[in-house]
């Protein structure tokens, strides 16, 4: 596509948003515009509606049922992924489901209510399981043991990968080496199972994008790979890292992509991200995989959020495309 013809289309994509974040975008749409990825719904775009606010995060490793003090049953997320919001694939956090990992009771009725949908698991995002490259030998190989419950519930559900984080502590290259090493034995735990393991950039040096494809290279396994997040960025209070750069160095290895979403403008597009060039990065590099939309704002309701941000992907991605 010329470059005429793709500020001609993205131009009337634009036009026709017109209304900003009028009903007509944030109503739930059944289709799509043909797209060259798919979309998928990240449940922590939820997380308020499930955990309720403030988390009592205290309960977690106590009593993780009891943290969940929201108005809606996690049970339920495929269901409100496709009624609601006409999206067919999932991406689950563990810690709404902290102590169901291996209840093959829940998880089956889980996997149940995605069939009867016609919702496919892709993914589960996994956090507070320890550090895959703690300094400390035990630690760190008893945080590779603490993620083998959700590799095993990843392939009971169906789902293809576990999203882990790569966090670490020590020099540049003594990171790598110990996050290296954590995610390699949990690649070949994965290997039993036919489960991949992807990395976010989530904060720290993780959001390094230099530092995460080194830690990529060094585990040098097949099952390793990333989980490029439009957002997460920040590796200190002083420290960001550039999102099209680092989204870019992760895309070869990516296995998913997050689209991270907090404000949107008068024309429906997001305020910190151009979803545009980010979404050319994305197909520049082949990828035409899921997209998993992530909200996180607070200046509109977690539905309508979400229903915003499956708009603007829609709207850039039939203009990228």
């Amino acid at each position: 596509m010329t470059q005429t013809r793709r500020t001609f289309v993205r131009n009337m994509a634009i036009a026709g948003a017109g209304a900003g974040l009028a009903p007509s975008i944030l109503k739930s749409c059944t289709t799509s515009p043909k797209l060259f990825f798919k979309i998928s719904l990240a449940q922590w775009s939820l997380h308020r509606t499930y955990f309720g606010d403030p988390i009592r995060w205290e309960l977690l490793q106590t009593d993780p049922d009891a943290i969940l003090q929201g108005t809606k049953d996690p049970l339920d997320f495929p269901i409100v992924a496709r009624r609601d919001f006409g999206i067919n694939a999932v991406e689950y956090v563990n810690t709404f489901y902290f102590s169901k990992a291996r209840d093959e009771t829940y998880l089956g009725e889980l996997k149940k209510r995605c069939d009867d949908e016609g919702v496919y698991s892709n993914l589960i995002m996994c956090d507070a399981e320890g550090n895959l490259g703690d300094p400390d030998t035990e630690k760190r190989e008893q945080a590779v043991e603490n993620h083998y419950k959700w590799v095993e519930a990843a392939k009971f559900l169906g789902c293809r990968c576990i999203r882990v984080n790569a966090r670490s502590e020590g020099t540049w290259e003594e990171q790598m080496k110990l996050a290296a090493d954590g995610l390699r034995k949990l690649c070949e735990y994965g290997d039993k199972y036919d489960i991949n393991i992807i990395v976010e950039n989530h904060g720290g040096i993780s959001s390094n994008g230099k530092w995460l494809t080194g830690v990529m290279k060094m585990v040098d396994h097949p099952r390793i790979g990333t989980l490029p997040d439009f957002g997460n960025f920040r590796i200190s209070e002083t420290e960001t890292y550039d999102r099209y750069q680092g989204v870019k160095e992760m895309m070869p290895w990516a296995r998913g992509v997050s689209a991270k979403s907090h404000n949107f403008d008068k024309n429906g597009n997001e305020t910190e991200t151009d979803y545009y060039k980010m979404l050319q990065i994305v197909k520049d590099a082949g990828y035409t995989d899921y997209i998993g939309i992530e909200y996180e704002g607070d200046k509109l309701s977690e539905y309508d959020g979400i229903r915003a941000t499956k708009a603007l992907l829609e709207k850039a991605g039939a203009a990228v495309s």
